[in-house]
Parts: structure tokens; C-alpha cells; sequence
């Protein structure tokens, strides 16, 4: 299985993408992505992931999973955060719920909506219990990558 973060705008502060979900050749789930800016330089909680692909595990410890595992949005369904694996420079990198650049620190949210005047997202909850739905069971197998393409620059 695999998720496709199609990243299609971006300006000093954010970048948003269109994010899409296969399992084979079928797309199973789509959504928005928010994350932070592009930079030459990583910074901290402040440089978006780069281009290219990455294993998706699970993450089973940390403030996030932690709370994922008490708020009631997610608890039902929480088995441990997406964490994005082996990314040079990065570490701790999560899937996680939120609508604005200044809720990333350096992670990627998800959305069901864009505003792209304004660089945000909306409905993150409804968009993130549907994208960890979907490919929950392929990250405990081991079988999830995701890959991060830049169309935006």
C-alpha cells in the first residue's frame, strides 16, 4: 500500500498537497495534506520533509500517542501514531491532526478541505480517522511507504 503526497502549493510558511491512497493500482482514500515550507537549510519543526519516498511505521510511545490514545476523536480507532521512517536529517516524523502550518513541527497533517488563500486546512479529525483507517493494517504489516513529490516549485 502505498500514499502519494502530491504537494501543489507553497509559499514562505506552508505547502499544501493533495494526498492519495493505493492499495495496487486502486485508490482507496484521498484527502489534504498541510506541511511546513521548503527550505535549503533544514530548521528544526520548521523545514517540510523531502521529495521522495519513505517506509510508514508505527510509533507506540510519545506525547502523541499518548494523547491519541485518550482523545475522543481518536481512541477508538488509535494503534499508534504513522510515523514516517528514515528520513535523512529528521526524525519523529508523524501523521497527525491539525489545520494550521504553526501545528506541524515538521509532521504531516491531514484535511478533508484547502484553503489556499489562506494555507490552511479544515475538517483535520475527519480526514485523519479516514486516511489511518485505510492503511493502518499495511503499516503493522510493514507494507505502507509514503512518497512526497514537489510539484509545487
Amino acid at each position: 500500500m502505498k500514499i502519494i503526497v502530491d504537494r501543489y502549493k507553497s509559499d514562505d510558511n506552508a505547502t499544501l498537497s493533495r494526498i492519495f491512497v493505493f492499495d495496487g493500482d486502486q485508490e482507496v482514500y484521498a484527502c489534504f495534506g498541510l506541511e511546513d515550507e521548503y527550505r535549503d537549510v533544514k530548521v528544526r519543526g520548521e523545514t517540510r520533509i523531502p521529495a521522495g519516498r519513505y517506509n510508514v511505521g508505527i510509533r507506540k510511545e510519545g506525547g502523541f500517542h499518548s494523547r491519541y490514545m485518550r482523545k475522543a476523536a481518536t481512541r477508538d480507532i488509535h494503534r499508534g501514531m504513522l510515523h514516517i521512517l528514515d528520513v535523512p536529517g529528521f526524525e519523529y516524523i508523524l501523521i497527525h491532526i491539525g489545520n494550521f502550518e504553526t501545528d506541524t513541527a515538521g509532521c504531516l497533517l491531514v484535511g478533508r478541505q484547502a484553503n489556499e488563500r489562506g494555507m490552511y486546512i479544515e475538517k483535520s479529525v475527519s480526514a485523519y480517522r479516514g486516511l489511518y483507517s485505510a492503511v493502518i493494517g499495511a503499516a503493522e504489516r510493514g507494507d505502507l511507504t509514503i512518497e512526497f513529490q514537489d510539484n509545487d516549485r
